[in-house]
């Protein structure tokens, strides 16, 4: 009984692990071949600077000659002139991580050299090129307890085919009768340091360089977006897929989101270097921490209503459609609260992003003592659109009102007909709502990009449940404008 126990207790905990890896991410960034072609020249450009600053060891030994004796040589100073990879790419490693594949490098160097047998002696410098230079490089993908990626050398190989030396001195004969151990062990330490330079370059500059995307993004003073990593990277033949968690939290309130990621079905669309897929579970977390926080009221006064719109919020203008106000508070200005009851609700498809509000309208009269007077409360249900694009690595947003239904939920001065009001409530939500919503979408918030990364050629797709970003990327060096 205890054996059977515990078989279904670790049955328990398995199916727990595997819900738990299961979980679908809230935001999703998809990096093509062509995004990886263009990484691979940027690290190919750095790699090929830092290899032609290697530091190669002084070489020496002795050699037996037949019938001569004991050479002892020296190689010293040696100094890498150049190295050139003119030939690399990189590749996907389905379920591995990435292969970075070079042929045909070469290398220059000069240095000095010293021979001694018997009783001669010479020295002098050679030229020494290095050809057909192939490495080999797997990384591994995978990630910290922050979140954050990261990125190490899992191997690399380096096989050079051949070495050329050219040495001045008398006695050059000399160089021909042990040219070849030479060659063989100078081939050995070059392989040895390229490999060597390669895991250090991965560990000191690519790693802290992938380390800047940022995990979590502040968006102000009420909330931030979560952006760590929900798992390690995946490959597969097209694409390396990063799975993030995609969700807004609150800074001041922190809660659980009641509602699960649903799955995100990415289109078989390679053209841009980079996609990212916004679920509408992301920008529902958004409106549930905002709302959360009480931030979703808004309140309009007399003050506030833009300059050529004929009228007044008071109880003068709005007795010609709530007949009872002239006689129970004439002639004073009124407020208008709005509140959302409930978080508001977005839907993603592929007609677009659509929203349907509802908004409580509280009415007030603001009495001689500046107190405030309950007058009606109505609600407000429309039909709400948003056009949605990429600006300076953000996502902003613009929203367009359709068609809007008012109700009457409670009334303390009396019944009357609701839909007269109508035209003066379109004119609210178009003329002062409105304008100071998209003011805030216009400034956006930031998509998880590393450092001196901007984008162009921008792509904006809806599909069920999330919205798709294609974009094309461009990194900017230090030191340039």
């Amino acid at each position: 009984m205890g054996a059977q126990s515990l078989a279904v207790a670790c049955g328990a905990l398995a199916l727990c692990l595997v819900l738990a890896r299961a979980t679908n991410p809230g935001f999703v960034v998809r990096i093509t071949q062509a995004g990886l072609d263009y990484a691979h020249q940027q690290g190919i450009a750095v790699l090929e600077k830092e290899l032609a600053q290697l530091k190669l060891p002084d070489i020496s030994g002795d050699f037996p000659i037949r019938r001569v004796g004991k050479v002892h040589y020296e190689i010293s100073r040696l100094d890498l002139r150049s190295f050139h990879l003119p030939y690399s790419r990189i590749s996907l490693v389905p379920k591995v991580g990435l292969q970075v594949s070079i042929s045909n490098a070469f290398a220059e160097v000069d240095g000095n050299w010293r021979v001694k047998i018997h009783f001669i002696r010479d020295h002098g410098s050679f030229d020494l090129k290095v050809e057909n230079i192939y490495i080999k490089i797997n990384l591994k993908l995978g990630s910290d307890a922050s979140g954050k990626p990261t990125i190490d050398t899992s191997d690399c190989s380096t096989r050079i085919s051949k070495v050329r030396v050219h040495f001045s001195g008398k006695f050059g004969w000399l160089y021909n009768l042990f040219h070849s151990v030479i060659e063989s062990r100078f081939r050995k330490a070059l392989e040895s340091k390229v490999c060597e330079n390669v895991v250090s370059s991965v560990h000191s500059e690519l790693q802290p360089y992938i380390q800047t995307l940022p995990v979590t993004a502040r968006i102000d003073a009420i909330a931030g977006i979560d952006y760590s990593l929900v798992a390690p990277p995946t490959t597969t033949a097209q694409s390396l897929d990063v799975d993030l968690k995609g969700k807004f939290f609150s800074l001041t309130h922190p809660s659980t989101i009641p509602f699960p990621p649903l799955a995100l079905a990415f289109p078989p669309d390679h053209d841009r270097m980079v996609y990212f897929g916004a679920s509408s579970y992301f920008f529902n977390t958004a409106g549930f921490v905002y709302h959360g926080a009480g931030v979703l009221v808004f309140e309009i006064t007399d003050s506030m209503i833009p300059k050529g719109i004929d009228f007044h919020l008071n109880t003068s203008t709005f007795s010609a459609f709530v007949p009872q106000l002239e006689k129970m508070y004439p002639d004073m200005l009124m407020k208008l609260r709005l509140s959302a009851p409930s978080a508001p609700f977005l839907n993603i498809g592929p007609e677009g992003v659509s929203l349907k509000p509802v908004v409580d309208i509280q009415a007030y009269a603001i009495l001689p003592n500046s107190s405030l007077a309950p007058l009606f409360l109505l609600s407000l249900t429309g039909n709400v659109s948003a056009v949605i694009d990429v600006k300076s690595g953000h996502v902003v947003g613009n929203l367009k009102v359709g068609r809007m239904k008012l109700s009457l939920k409670h009334s303390d001065v009396g019944s009357f007909q609701v839909r007269t009001l109508q035209s003066i409530m379109n004119i609210f939500a178009s003329s002062i709502l409105l304008p100071r919503f998209n003011a805030r979408l216009e400034q956006g918030f930031p998509l998880p990009l590393p450092d001196r990364i901007q984008l162009s050629n921008i792509l904006v797709q809806f599909h069920q449940n999330f919205l798709l970003l294609g974009a094309d990327v461009h990194y900017q060096p230090r030191g340039r404008s």
